[in-house]
């Protein structure tokens, strides 16, 4: 169909993608440096090209055409004329089709297919699909959690609802599977506040993946910043997102997504051209210099491992990031984000700093200053290691409490007192003149390392699915198998690898900070040895529901240590005498005890051997009302044997009750009584007491 038969006008620069009018559709695209740009029409059903019309306006670096006649759900991409130089970092080529980085929808999920690019990419390239503006009024409200009271919970919209034995087939793996009843029951149950989605966004499978027959399952690699990915959708991805964030909603759930702002699926020099390098690549990227300071456009910026670093520090790209996460939180509802390798969006544009364009950006921004802001505080460039020094309202994933929790409960020797820092919110990483005491996102596991199950199970990783020789994945992981590599019958290891889970996760809820849970570590969820599963879209990364009696029984527990630590103000959120950053307190100070019953010492501390402690803290939960005192008593035995503790005197109180003993399997068998002074501490456990009057 020839260009004529559309009635074509300059249309608007303003606002960027493709925009129904009353009469037809407004394209704008930000593409400086083009000699021409087209849009180009394609049928719904075949994807065959009706027409290419050449924009005839450009207002500063954006072109943009009216077209008459355009309705909803028609099919369109971008082709670009120029120079294609790559000293000068142009990319122009008009044989490939170009997806609108403003698009809201794809009609298909993007796949490489090395035949389909070559020449002409039309028949690879997913189409953008014109939508017509979304009612957002009658949206159910936001739960508006506090962070005291978040529980964060990481999963992927597959691997929750592909086994769940209750979600319709149609819904399994989609959107509509997340927010089911079933789902929602196991959550509430468990006692999640914040589901945290792994990316949802439109995504491609990496050429290197696609060739070894298998496929990006995590999704960290994407095309553009708007769109729902269509692998999760049965028909209609916004209407279905908006249903799947409104049902979350009512149920009291927030939504967090995973967000991957540091790279595309673009690559480097040798990866494909689909979206952003055809508009402006030596912008949209970041990319070396030479010994002489002079940029070379031949070398991108590697900060994510994935070819390219996204240059956030360029005005165009930041406004369409900052568009991107205004867009996910005002229509599409989400709480909050979880942002992938953070430290490369704190590149101005090369160092890091906390007062980077986008970080001063999101501050002063009404619509995302209220929402949760998590960040994976480093990347792998130079000097990316930037954990404990992102802006105060920010929250950062800590891998040192990881590490010194796993580490602790292995039982290797020296980390009593960085497990102590750790407990009471990592104050040598978030100053409590500056940071909250909810800085911290404490974690045992994350999707990319061991499952907890797998923790205790393997010492070494077993990633030969993943056709990489084993040689992928972290190899320093702090794990054990306590006898027996991977699955066994012995019924002693089984029992202490029951045991560990317990105490890791009950640390993980009786420490300060906001606690992240995996996925499926409450179903005791394994992942056979892998700790690099992004590519294993199979059971590998489904959670199965089936529970033997073993898996029930750790279920239940983490229910309970979970609803234990939410119904205490203290067990969340403890404010001390001398943290400046809040006003006013509820505890006075902290007491550390020996299993003697003394105090700890400065030597105590720097005693390697010791591994078995207690931590004793008392205040008023609600200090302006002046009642509903706390008093807790945390005692800690990491020994491979059992130890006598004294525990300290009581005033007017009748004794220490027991509320938590990770030596029983079962709920059951834990003994409700009252202790007064002295408890025998059975050997790799932890006991939580709380004072009665």
């Amino acid at each position: 169909m020839d260009e004529k038969a559309f009635k074509v006008s300059n249309g608007a620069h303003h606002p960027l993608g493709a925009t129904l009018t009353d009469s037809g559709c407004n394209f704008a695209v930000h593409c400086p440096n083009a000699t021409d740009v087209q849009v180009c029409l394609f049928t719904k059903e075949t994807e065959e090209q009706i027409v290419v019309i050449s924009l005839p306006a450009k207002t500063g670096k954006v072109w943009h055409v009216h077209v008459e006649g355009i309705t909803e759900g028609q099919l369109y991409g971008f082709r670009t004329h120029g120079e294609n130089n790559a000293k000068i970092g142009w990319q122009f080529d008009a044989q490939k089709l170009l997806i609108d980085p403003y698009a809201k929808a794809l009609n298909r999920p993007l796949s490489w297919n090395a035949k389909q690019y070559e020449g002409d990419s039309q028949f690879m390239l997913s189409k953008c699909v014109v939508l017509k503006p979304t009612d957002c009024r009658g949206r159910v409200a936001k739960p508006n959690i506090p962070l005291a009271q978040t529980i964060l919970y990481e999963a992927h919209v597959k691997g929750l609802t592909q086994l769940h034995p209750d979600v319709p087939d149609e819904h399994k793996g989609k959107f509509l599977g997340v927010c089911h009843p079933a789902i929602i029951k196991h959550l509430q149950t468990l006692g999640i506040s914040t589901i945290q989605l792994m990316p949802v966004m439109a995504y491609m499978p990496e050429r290197y993946i696609t060739e070894k027959g298998l496929t990006n399952y995590w999704g960290y690699n994407p095309i553009n910043y708007f769109c729902p990915d269509p692998r999760y959708v049965l028909e209609d991805g916004i209407a279905e997102f908006k249903t799947m964030v409104d049902t979350l909603h009512a149920a009291g759930l927030e939504v967090i997504l995973d967000v991957v702002f540091n790279h595309t699926a673009e690559g480097g020099m040798d990866g494909p051209t689909l979206s952003f390098k055809g508009f402006d690549n030596a912008s949209f990227y970041l990319f070396e210099r030479n010994e002489y300071g002079a940029v070379d456009y031949c070398k991108y910026v590697n900060n994510s491992g994935c070819g390219n670093s996204v240059n956030t520090a360029f005005p165009y790209v930041l406004k369409l990031v900052m568009d991107s996460l205004r867009y996910w939180v005002t229509e599409m509802g989400v709480d909050g984000f979880r942002f992938d390798l953070a430290a490369s969006l704190g590149r101005d544009p090369y160092e890091f700093s906390s007062l980077s364009g986008f970080f001063r950006t999101i501050r002063q921004d009404p619509v995302l200053l209220n929402t949760k802001l998590i960040a994976e505080p480093w990347d792998i460039g130079h000097g990316g290691y930037r954990l404990g020094q992102f802006p105060s309202n920010w929250q950062e994933c800590n891998d040192k409490y990881r590490d010194t929790l796993r580490a602790f409960w292995r039982g290797d020797k020296g980390h009593t007192s960085d497990l102590a820092t750790r407990l009471l919110g990592s104050r040598d990483l978030f100053p409590k003149e500056y940071r909250s005491i909810l800085s911290s996102v404490n974690m045992i596991t994350y999707h990319d390392g061991f499952t907890l199950h797998d923790l205790v199970s393997y010492s070494e990783r077993h990633n030969e699915a993943n056709l990489e020789q084993n040689r992928d994945g972290h190899g320093h992981n702090l794990s054990a198998n306590y006898g027996v590599e991977g699955p066994t019958s012995d019924v002693q290891i089984k029992n202490l690898r029951d045991r560990q889970k317990r105490n890791m996760f009950a640390t993980l809820m009786l420490s300060q900070g906001i606690p992240h849970v995996l996925g499926g570590d409450e179903l005791s969820r394994s992942q056979k040895g892998n700790n690099n599963a992004y590519c294993q879209d199979n059971e590998i990364n489904w959670l199965k529901w089936q529970l033997n009696e073993r898996r029930q029984d750790f279920l239940d527990f983490c229910s309970y240590t979970i609803n234990l630590r939410k119904q205490s103000v203290l067990l969340t959120q403890l404010n001390l005498k001398d943290d400046n950053y809040t006003l006013g307190h509820n505890v006075d100070k902290i007491n550390w005890y020996r299993p003697d019953g003394e105090r700890k010492l400065v030597d105590d501390w720097q005693d390697h051997n010791n591994q078995a402690f207690a931590v004793e803290f008392k205040g008023i939960a609600d200090p302006k009302a002046g009642h509903d005192v706390e008093h807790w008593l945390l005692v800690i035995n990491a020994t491979d044997h059992d130890v006598r503790f004294n525990l300290p005197e009581l005033g007017n109180e009748i004794g220490w009750k027991i509320m938590l003993d990770t030596r029983y399997e079962k709920l059951a068998l834990q003994p409700q009584v009252v202790v007064n002074q002295v408890y025998m501490q059975a050997f790799k456990s932890i006991c939580l007491f709380k004072a009665i009057t």
